[in-house]
């Protein structure tokens, strides 16, 4: 909620007007894994919290975008943190994709800041991307859970992640309703 970038656990808090709320999902069907996460807004929010909303969504698609074979992992994260950048955003640098399969979590590992070119190239396996953007700075701390990832300087943070295949095509949207 609000200023939680990951990992936040469902507690008895109520939502309230103006509150955004990001639902991340996990699952496993015949041995493999899936995630995909999108943030919403309780009830009416402002246009600020809206554009929010709006870019970081744009910034998982222009990092879906870059998941091309023969790309780089980096150049995912440089189209990621350029497009939050353009719009005075900032991303969290040590929160980003990871590679999905057999294990929610499995590697190449890509962050949402990035150098394009930078980093190992993209495979043909199915990797996960996240789009983490808020309206402060990128520092984080962890909540005492061990598990809660909220920005340090309580600004709001918004996520959305697809799982995806990298084809000889492009990349497919594997977790897309």
């Amino acid at each position: 909620m609000n200023d939680e970038i990951c990992h936040g656990i469902p507690d008895k808090r109520v939502l309230a007007e103006g509150d955004i709320v990001a639902i991340d999902i996990g699952l496993r069907y015949k041995s493999f894994c899936g995630d995909s996460c999108v943030t919403y807004a309780v009830g009416t929010i402002s246009p600020e919290v809206q554009r929010l909303l709006k870019v970081t969504e744009r910034c998982l698609y222009k990092g879906i975008a870059a998941a091309q074979l023969g790309h780089r992992l980096s150049d995912i994260g440089a189209a990621i943190q350029a497009h939050a950048e353009s719009h005075g955003y900032s991303v969290v640098r040590e929160w980003g994709g990871h590679g999905i399969g057999r294990n929610l979590h499995e590697p190449p590992r890509s962050c949402t800041m990035a150098r394009p070119g930078a980093a190992p190239g993209c495979g043909r396996h199915g990797v996960h991307y996240r789009a983490d953007d808020h309206a402060g700075r990128a520092e984080w701390k962890m909540l005492k859970d061990g598990w809660t990832v909220v920005t340090e300087d309580g600004a709001l943070s918004a996520q959305f992640e697809h799982t995806i295949a990298i084809t000889d095509h492009g990349p497919e949207i594997l977790s897309k309703l």
